[in-house]
């Protein structure tokens, strides 16, 4: 099975953007690049796994095919949506967000 591309919409995007400013911000620029090989790992996992993703968030959001998977060593959920030819991440949002309210956007 080939792997599928992963595409970053502009909010996931932002949410990471946001997430290694945390951590730049703190002086912590290990745990900066830690945070970008972590992303880096999750997508590659979902666009070779699609289907891994837990489903409960769809359910509570009403969103159906919404997935998420949770970051290696960071506190941050990855959202997404599989399609036949790519995979869709939504959000990266961290897990104690609320996250009914962030997936608002």
């Amino acid at each position: 099975m080939r792997a599928l591309p992963v595409r970053l919409r502009p909010l996931a995007q932002d949410d990471a953007d946001d997430a290694i400013a945390h951590y730049v911000g703190e002086q912590a620029i290990e745990a900066a690049l830690g945070f970008v090989d972590a992303l880096e790992a999750a997508c590659a996992h979902i666009g070779r796994h699609a289907g891994t993703g837990s489903t409960r968030h769809a359910h509570e959001l009403q969103l159906p095919g919404l997935r998420c998977w949770r970051l290696t060593r960071f506190p941050y959920l990855l959202f997404y949506m599989a399609h036949e030819d790519h995979i869709d991440v939504w959000r990266v949002l961290h897990e104690r967000r609320d996250i009914a309210e962030q997936m608002q956007d």
